[in-house]
């Protein structure tokens, strides 16, 4: 008989071998199968980078001023949870149950607060598919009422005039009142109006019913020919969820993608892993889909919030979040929702001061306060939207003669930035802060603004290497 030839010999012990696994083999199997079974995700781990020499130093009042955030958000926590109780038992809603990110409103439901004597406002909560659709369907039943009854239809809108809006000093934020108004379809000036609504509503029920998301891009082609234009069906979405009682965000129509974030943050998105260190220079585009988010993880000290997108390609270039840890977000100027409700939830959750970075003039200014205070357009869902207490760190207007800033960056203010300028030191959420009173002074006294570009004027680099760590070395923030 002849002998087996080597290749032969070979091709069956690797057989045997994928046969038999030695038992080591087996148990290493198995771990990895319990691994992928475990309804817990498993937390990567970042690999190590080198701080900067000096980052203890620059960053040791950040690090107090973190503490003391955490501290303060306990001391909130317990009294809510001091303030729940009571509640239940004396069955009436206080300002600290309001406050509260555990306390769930019920849908349509109005807050008293003291600094609005008897008014009261509606805020919306955080609702499933189930419980919006079957808010819409309760919507359609009463139409469908009031039709079979011979009487046309009329739908109640909680309005969102500028006179409904009102700025709580107790919670920071503008909210929503409790006036409403009327929709009728036998009106002829508010028939048209009441058709878009009643279609809209189609619309979101049957993206609900297929658990998918659409852009307000795509709900506005679904029917030009009616809605004409694409504000029409926009102001639409934002009069529904206040119907329904539910955030914008679960009517899953959402705007385009718009922010950015690099950093030292991980977290999965649908499922995927995300890391931000990780997302080449560019870093990674905030999704519209937060609810999809979720296992945030973070060894950050700070969130660094940059209002234009230049300044933060810088950061992400130089790699600042590796050298002092931190989280780098942009909205590309004015901010939009989903980037707002990203903020507001890494906050939340990882109690983490956040510092803004914006041109010194009026309109950096702005953005900051809807960050932080919200917009009258979404003033329905500001408890959602808003991150409060941000640090202003600069370009600010005391900064331009601090670091000398050159002349020729210097930019004078036109008619309109002066105008602005003015108006906001009328505001209340500038009034509160004498420190932000101040700087705004100094602006429109001297008419002159500056860009954050303009720190490029020491050097590309100038405002990684020298501006940001001089800045937080200092605590000069207010």
């Amino acid at each position: 008989m002849p002998p087996k030839s080597k290749r032969a010999t070979s091709s069956r012990a690797a057989t045997v071998a994928r046969r038999a696994p030695t038992q080591a083999e087996s148990e290493e199997d198995l771990d990895q199968n319990a691994s992928t079974a475990s309804t817990t995700r498993p937390v990567a781990k970042r690999k190590q980078v080198q701080l900067a020499d000096d980052a203890d130093l620059v960053l040791a009042k950040c690090r107090e001023l973190r503490d003391d955030l955490r501290r303060q958000s306990a001391k909130k926590d317990d009294e809510s949870d001091y303030a729940d109780a009571s509640a239940s038992e004396e069955d009436e809603t206080t300002l600290a149950t309001l406050s509260s990110p555990n306390k769930k409103a019920r849908v349509g439901e109005t807050k008293p607060l003291a600094s609005l004597k008897s008014q009261k406002i509606v805020e919306v909560t955080e609702m499933n598919t189930t419980e919006v659709m079957e808010g819409i369907e309760h919507v359609a039943i009463n139409i469908a009422k009031q039709v079979l009854g011979k009487r046309g239809f009329q739908l109640e809108i909680p309005s969102r005039a500028s006179s409904n809006q009102i700025y709580v000093p107790e919670l920071d934020r503008i909210v929503l009142g409790d006036k409403r108004g009327t929709r009728s379809f036998l009106n002829v000036k508010e028939s048209r109006k009441a058709a878009i609504t009643t279609r809209v509503l189609q619309l979101i029920h049957s993206v609900l019913l297929k658990r998918i998301h659409i852009t307000k891009r795509d709900l506005f082609y679904t029917d030009v020919k009616l809605f004409v234009d694409q504000s029409e069906s926009d102001g639409v979405l934002d009069d529904v969820a206040t119907m329904i009682g539910c955030t914008r965000s679960n009517l899953h129509v959402v705007a385009s993608d718009k922010g950015l974030v690099v950093g030292r943050i991980s977290f999965y998105e649908d499922g995927d892993f995300i890391d931000c260190t990780k997302m080449g220079v560019g870093g990674k585009a905030i999704p519209p889909y937060i609810d999809k988010i979720e296992n945030i993880q973070s060894d950050a000290e700070f969130v660094l919030l940059v209002e234009k997108e230049a300044a933060y390609m810088r950061m992400a270039e130089d790699r600042f979040y590796n050298r002092y840890p931190c989280i780098v977000i942009t909205a590309k100027g004015q901010p939009d929702v989903a980037t707002r409700m990203f903020l507001s939830r890494l906050t939340a959750e990882l109690k983490i001061p956040v510092l803004g970075l914006v041109d010194s003039d009026p309109y950096g200014l702005k953005i900051l306060s809807v960050y932080m205070s919200g917009s009258k357009n979404m003033s329905y869902d500001s408890a959602s939207l808003t991150t409060p207490d941000i640090k202003w760190l600069g370009l600010r207007p005391s900064d331009l003669n601090r670091y000398d800033l050159p002349d020729q960056c210097r930019l004078d203010m036109t008619e309109n930035d002066i105008k602005c300028g003015k108006e906001l030191l009328k505001e209340e959420f500038i009034m509160k802060n004498p420190r932000w009173m101040k700087e705004l002074e100094i602006m429109v006294k001297t008419k002159k603004k500056a860009e954050i570009q303009a720190l490029s004027s020491f050097g590309f680099q100038y405002i990684t290497e020298e501006y940001l760590p001089r800045k937080l070395r200092e605590g000069d923030w207010i």
